[in-house]
């Protein structure tokens, strides 16, 4: 099989790197066009720890440093050299692409956004023309193979980001969210994870607090929520049934005398408090404050952990999915050299059957030449069905490509049939005088 993968991770690059590496959809759209010259079918996936490129070469010869080179014309960045790419070969590609979809590849064991995001690409790369009947079947498969992987397996059970950890204590503290009004202190990668999740959650009402107003503006609008100053957090703090706390702060945001007059406005009405700011921004000490439900980062991290731990039990499941569907996939694609000689030995007879019926057909009533009509298309079949099932079942048994080139170079000698398809003249005639 020639399909290449080129793999930019979080493995092999630095997060810096990654982010320079990164292309947006705009981008691919651009690059796209540029990659045809070395690939005839393909897709480029990029997310925030991968930028990945693979595809079909146009030829046998396969020119890794080309892409490379386009990738690095294309988005020109310092420091990229050979440690930071991984090659992917043959089986090692289509093996990666599945482990890529599963989430088994991920940094974050298990990411559930990662299937959402192949499925982007391949249809941005069917959008744009660059899909062919190789990546095709391999869309299809990969995308069969990720939701296997989520149906079959735990493999993206539990939380394990801190932000989502939150989340799911949330939900175990309030039974009805879609009531509650949350508010996220910190408008960082972190709050607004936890702002994301809690929004995909039903939380009624969302509010940001950030030192920085166009930011806390931005992930207001993402979120459909709301805003208030910072500075103004202490006191409206007992309108919140759900308070969120994720700044990088050197000092208490929140302090153990704003929770406990918060709790007086709110006539001891439960609220659950987040604190996953390291350092941390809520005096620990309102853990002893009746109807406050408290936790910081070192309690959600061991849920993250075992549910870490609970994922990685998962893998071989998941692996032996991959496995099922890499023998499908290559039992089809095996088939591919096979299914030109079996349409070539079938034209070949049909030639000879058309040829001879010409022969008689003035000779003979259009009755008879009817019967003869049918009885010779009977009789290629039959001559033709162990042959044709025998190279089918070759090509879906396993077998290596050697074995199977050499089984169709076998049957095309057999039957006189040359590399264009077609008889030659010489072989019309040998044919007849045997």
């Amino acid at each position: 099989m020639n399909i290449i993968g080129i793999s930019i991770n979080h493995r092999n690059s630095p997060v810096e790197l990654r982010e320079e590496l990164h292309l947006n959809r705009e981008e691919i759209i651009d690059f796209i066009p540029k990659l045809k010259d070395h690939i005839s079918e393909g897709f480029v996936l990029s997310t925030c720890n991968r930028t990945e490129i693979f595809g079909a070469p146009h030829s046998e010869k396969v020119d890794v440093a080309g892409i490379i080179d386009g990738l690095k014309s294309f988005k020109p960045v310092n420091n990229f050299g050979e440690k930071n790419f991984d090659r992917y070969f043959s089986c090692g590609a289509v093996k990666h692409i599945f482990a890529v979809a599963t989430g088994i590849d991920s940094l974050v064991l298990g990411d559930s956004q990662i299937l959402g995001q192949v499925k982007e690409a391949v249809e941005l790369s069917k959008d744009l023309d660059f899909a062919g009947t190789i990546t095709n079947r391999l869309f299809d498969t990969t995308i069969k193979v990720g939701r296997r992987a989520i149906k079959e397996s735990l493999i993206g059970e539990g939380a394990v980001t801190v932000s989502y950890a939150a989340v799911q204590v949330i939900e175990k503290i309030f039974a009805n969210l879609d009531k509650k009004h949350a508010l996220i202190i910190g408008a960082g990668e972190t709050g607004e994870l936890a702002a994301i999740h809690l929004r995909d959650k039903g939380v009624g009402l969302i509010t940001i607090a950030n030192r920085t107003y166009e930011k806390a503006e931005k992930l207001a609008e993402k979120i459909h929520g709301d805003i208030i100053p910072l500075k103004n957090v202490a006191e409206d703090l007992h309108h919140f049934d759900i308070i969120v706390s994720a700044t990088s702060s050197n000092d208490f945001i929140v302090n153990y005398d704003d929770v406990k007059k918060m709790m007086r406005k709110r006539r001891g009405a439960p609220v659950c408090i987040m604190d996953i700011a390291i350092p941390r921004d809520i005096d620990p000490k309102v853990t002893n404050i009746e109807n406050v439900f408290y936790n910081d980062i070192d309690s959600l991290q061991i849920i993250v952990k075992q549910n870490m731990k609970k994922r990685e039990k998962e893998i071989p499941v998941v692996e032996e999915i991959i496995m099922e569907e890499m023998v499908q996939y290559f039992n089809w694609y095996n088939t591919l050299e096979v299914v030109p000689t079996i349409k070539s030995i079938r034209e070949f007879f049909e030639d000879i059957r058309q040829d001879e019926l010409s022969k008689i057909k003035h000779k003979v009533t259009e009755e008879d030449y009817a019967k003869l009509e049918n009885m010779t298309r009977r009789m290629v079949g039959r001559l033709l069905h162990n042959p044709t099932m025998k190279l089918k079942e070759i090509a879906e048994s396993g077998a290596n490509a050697n074995q199977i080139t050499t089984q169709t170079l076998i049957a095309k000698e057999l039957f006189g049939i040359n590399n264009e398809n077609l008889r030659t003249e010489e072989q019309d005639s040998n044919w007849h005088k045997n």
